[in-house]
């Protein structure tokens, strides 16, 4: 069976889309770090539209990675001239196929990082795009980051080990020589990511010079950003299907949901693509669109996982094709994320609330529930505790909201209801898991690590619901207390 590559694409069915576009006329615009499948589903796959159009030729996409997982990445799109398949599902079991042709190159910083430097200082690159997770921004967490200040401060690049460092480096040369910098544009879920990224990239330049965060903080822009799309990791089964069905093998390639979204700040320093011609949504102001997303798509998916994983679910539309619920999940949404988001004109939230749960509910895409519930201790502060805390403030309930914690303590202690282990993946597991522990003995247990939950133990309004659902959960189980907070 042919793998895939240019001299293929002349060949291949009439089932799968291919680049209409002269992919030898691109020229790199864009370096992106963090070539997973999310990005590839996402931000590439709106430049692939682009480039259909005769549009953005100039803007392809170099991919840079930094971990030594990313050198798989690098091997599999290098054997396929870049290529990949775009796999897109319907709820309704139909799907589409495409070739992605935006990514013109990859370039694997640990095998030379002044190179790497050098590819970022070239002044052809406009953009530097990140899909690093929300972990990927925590300074203090990443054992690279004071040995890339440290190389910094003495010009040493061939040691820099971090995308910060990376990105730094080129930014310290394009100043020396007068050349203009380019936009840092976060495309990671999180609220606020462009100011996340711009906050971390000034503390990691201060470390340096003052001099050079404060150059920083006044030429380069950190656009926000919310991005929308399910897409779980690739399995094999998933490879297999692409071979099956179109007659070649690829040896990475995405599969996604149908829905997709893009919201973007028009805040860049030296050009961008035309992307609100292929659909982005291009604006002033993003934060009402992140917090709909957030704290509706994202804090839903944490009040699916854990109950579902200990009723015994491992895919997620197994978990939403059960009527409760999806009648718990409409319920969150409606009364309490809902009422703690900024207005939103012209949008249809119900449309949007409902069209969520179609989306939890494709079996086509199947997204895993381990996946959800996968570094928690990441997303329930960013995604939920907020709700909870202005919903607290302005007086308003918050028992559902407490009950997707208190089914996230449970599921912590690390067993489910068959007394089966649970492999809890989250940076916190073993701290998380020790408070977990206490539980039974002390239902505010997992509340007492403050380094996550703050001083939320001491809201009683808070606490007195999360108290009797983890007590619920504990006595009855995860599909009975799901049944008691909606009847």
């Amino acid at each position: 069976m042919p793998h895939l590559s240019t001299s293929l694409l002349e060949s291949l069915s009439d089932q799968v889309a291919v680049p209409t576009y002269d992919r030898s006329a691109i020229t790199p615009g864009i370096v992106h770090f963090g070539v997973g499948g999310f990005h590839r589903a996402h931000q590439a796959r709106y430049l692939d539209e682009l480039m259909n159009a005769g549009k953005a030729l100039d803007f392809g996409i170099v991919g840079m990675g930094v971990m030594p997982s990313d050198a798989h990445m690098r091997d599999a799109l290098a054997s396929q001239d870049y290529l990949y398949t775009l796999v897109e599902k319907a709820p309704d079991g139909g799907q589409s196929a495409r070739v992605i042709g935006s990514i013109i190159d990859y370039v694997f910083a640990p095998d030379d990082p002044r190179a790497a430097v050098a590819r970022l200082v070239d002044p052809a690159i406009r953009l530097v795009s990140l899909t690093v997770t929300e972990g990927g921004y925590d300074l203090e967490a990443n054992p690279y980051v004071a040995s890339d200040i440290e190389a910094l401060r003495e010009e040493r690049w061939e040691n820099l080990r971090t995308f910060f460092g990376l990105i730094t480096a080129a930014l310290i040369a394009r100043r020396r020589s007068e050349q203009r910098p380019f936009t840092v544009m976060s495309c990671d879920n999180i609220q606020g990511n462009g100011d996340m990224a711009r906050e971390m990239f000034l503390r990691f330049a201060a470390d340096i010079s003052p001099d050079l965060a404060a150059w920083i903080g006044e030429h380069v822009p950190f656009p926000n950003s919310m991005v929308d799309r399910i897409t779980p990791e690739t399995t094999e089964a998933d490879r297999e299907e692409v071979a099956s069905r179109y007659s070649y093998t690829d040896a990475w390639p995405v599969v996604c949901e149908d829905f997709t979204q893009w919201v973007l700040e028009d805040s860049f320093v030296d050009g961008r693509p035309a992307y609100e011609e292929a659909g982005v949504q291009v604006v002033e102001d993003v934060v009402p669109f992140e917090l709909m997303k957030l704290r509706l798509l994202n804090a839903s998916h944490q009040g699916l996982c854990y109950f579902g994983y200990l009723a015994g679910h491992r895919l997620v539309h197994d978990v939403v094709h059960d009527e409760r619920f999806a009648r718990f999940l409409l319920a969150y949404m409606e009364q309490e994320a809902t009422p703690s988001l900024r207005p939103l004109p012209g949008v249809d939230l119900d449309a949007y609330r409902h069209r969520l749960i179609d989306r939890f509910g494709n079996a086509a895409v199947k997204d895993t529930v381990a996946r959800l519930c996968a570094e928690s201790s990441d997303r329930i502060p960013k995604w939920l505790l907020p709700v909870i805390r202005e919903n607290i403030a302005a007086g308003r309930p918050v028992a559902l909201s407490a009950a997707i914690v208190a089914s996230w303590a449970r599921y912590a202690e690390g067993v489910d209801e068959q007394g089966q282990p649970i492999t809890v993946v989250d940076r916190l597991a073993e701290p998380l898991g020790e408070h977990a522990s206490r539980n039974r003995e002390d239902s505010l247990a997992f509340l007492r690590y403050r380094e996550v939950f703050g001083d939320l133990i001491e809201e009683s309004a808070f606490t007195e619901p999360y108290v009797a659902a983890l007590n619920s959960l504990h006595e009855r189980g995860a599909l009975a207390t799901v049944e008691g907070l909606i009847s």
